[in-house]
C-alpha cells in the first residue's frame, strides 16, 4: 500500500519527526553492483532535503539494474513506511523486496530467500509516495536490506533517495550489555575497611 501525501504531512504520520535517518548507522550503510563505491550513502539525508540530490545518487553498473542496499541502525527501530525516490527516464526501480536482521546477502540470497516483505513500486520522482510496512513484522530491526530486482527499462537503476520512516525502540544489546556490566558492582570496589587501614566489616 502506498501513501499519498495530498494532505498535511504535519498532521500526519509523514513529519520528520518519525524519519529513522537519525537512527541509521550511515558509515556502516553499503550496497551491491553500485557503479560508483560509496554513492549509496548519498541518498540518504533529512527528509526535507529528500529532493536534493545535489550531493549525488545511487546508480548501478550499465545494463545491470539489480541493486542491494544494506542499511544498519544505531539502535533498533520499528519500520512504519519506506519511500524511494528513483531516476527518469526508465531507471527508477520496479520492484522492491525487503529482509530484516540478516547480514551479508548477496544477489543470490536476495533471490533464492523469502522476502519480509515485497512491493511494486511506481516512479516516484516528486517523493510523494511512501509504501505502508506490514507493521507486525518491522519491529526490533536492527538493519534491514533492501533489494531492487529491476526497473522501468533503463540501462540502469538511479536512486537518488531512501526514506525510512518509524520509531526507536531500545539501544542496541551491546549497548545495553556494556551498560548493565558497568552497573554490575565490582568486588574490588568492596574491600573491607580492615583491609586498608579501617575499621568496617566487608559489604555484604
Amino acid at each position: 500500500m502506498a501513501c499519498l501525501h495530498d494532505h498535511s504531512c504535519e498532521e500526519h504520520d509523514c513529519s520528520s519527526d518519525w524519519s529513522l535517518y537519525k537512527h541509521i548507522d550511515l558509515s556502516k550503510v553499503s550496497a551491491l553492483n553500485e557503479a560508483v563505491s560509496g554513492s549509496v550513502k548519498s541518498v540518504f539525508r533529512a527528509w526535507e532535503q529528500r529532493l536534493n540530490s545535489s550531493e549525488g545518487h545511487l546508480e548501478s553498473n550499465e545494463g545491470d539494474p539489480e541493486l542491494i542496499v544494506f542499511i544498519p541502525f544505531t539502535s533498533d527501530v520499528k519500520i512504519k513506511s519506506i519511500s524511494i525516490v528513483g531516476g527518469a527516464d526508465g531507471t527508477s526501480p520496479a520492484k522492491m523486496r525487503v529482509f530484516i536482521n540478516r547480514d551479508g546477502i548477496d544477489f543470490s540470497d536476495a533471490q533464492s530467500m523469502q522476502p519480509v516483505q515485497e512491493w511494486d513500486l511506481v516512479e516516484n520522482l516528486q517523493g510523494v509516495l511512501e509504501y505502508q510496512t506490514r507493521y507486525s513484522r518491522f519491529q526490533s530491526v536492527g538493519n534491514i536490506t533492501l533489494h531492487f530486482p529491476e526497473n522501468f527499462g533503463g540501462e540502469t537503476t538511479q536512486i537518488h533517495y531512501i526514506g525510512l520512516k518509524g520509531e526507536a525502540t531500545q539501544l542496541k544489546r551491546d549497548v545495553v550489555a556494556t551498560i548493565v556490566y558497568e552497573l554490575m558492582p565490582n568486588p574490588s570496589d568492596h574491600k573491607t575497611r580492615s583491609e586498608t587501614g579501617g575499621g568496617l566489616s566487608q559489604v555484604e
